[in-house]
């Protein structure tokens, strides 16, 4: 083996210096790239958290604007409360249950008379008491009528309690109560008069040789 060679200090400081130059600079390097390792998915997180943030942002709006099951219901049970005591309030009103009864009777009396013709045979309609029928009279066109079946409209009909009908006029004269009014196969019938009263209260129902129906407005008997 060869003699060993003495090294000055100053040449072994230098040298030191470098390794610890080396050692630093590799830390840095490792630093570096823990480093990049851990921004990566920083970065994808924060990219994704703010996403989700601005995905919950344009949602937010239509989430606010929305209702709830619980207040629709409540709103329906409101209208219900509101619809039921207004027709609560018009059904004891006689006033307009006389002219939706009116409003009936006419609609049935004309259906009355266009049937007649269609078919070519006299109908006629008897008004009195608390109710009214409808007739078909018989071949030979006497007196002898049956009652009406067999048409949902021209069906029997008793009125409301306290409603009273009658039979006014017949050709500008006073019939009987329980006479009964004819409906031509012509289509051509004298004018008349039906009167329905509740109460203090009445409306006039004015049939023109035409077979139209006129119902007046409620007014004090």
């Amino acid at each position: 083996m060869g003699q060993p060679v003495s090294v000055s200090k100053p040449r072994l400081a230098r040298r030191n210096r470098r390794v610890q130059f080396r050692r630093r600079r590799g830390a840095r390097r490792h630093r570096r790239r823990c480093r990049r390792r851990l921004v990566g998915p920083l970065a994808g997180t924060r990219s994704r958290a703010a996403r989700d943030t601005s995905a919950s942002r344009l949602l937010a709006p239509s989430q606010v604007a929305g209702f709830t099951l619980a207040e629709v219901l409540v709103v329906l049970i409101v209208i219900g409360l509101a619809a039921a005591l207004v027709y609560a309030r018009l059904d004891s009103d006689p006033r307009a249950e006389l002219e939706r009864e009116g409003r009936r009777l006419g609609a049935a009396i004309e259906h009355a008379a266009l049937l007649a013709q269609w078919h070519n045979e006299t109908l006629g309609v008897s008004v009195a008491g608390t109710g009214y029928r409808f007739w078909r009279r018989g071949a030979n066109n006497g007196d002898d009528w049956s009652a009406l079946y067999g048409d949902d409209v021209l069906a029997a009909r008793a009125l409301p309690t306290s409603f009273a009908a009658a039979v006014r006029a017949y050709a500008a004269q006073a019939v009987a109560a329980d006479a009964i009014v004819p409906l031509r196969a012509s289509g051509r019938n004298e004018p008349f008069v039906i009167e329905l009263a509740a109460a203090e209260w009445h409306v006039l129902l004015f049939s023109d040789p035409i077979n139209r129906v006129t119902v007046s407005t409620p007014s004090l008997r």
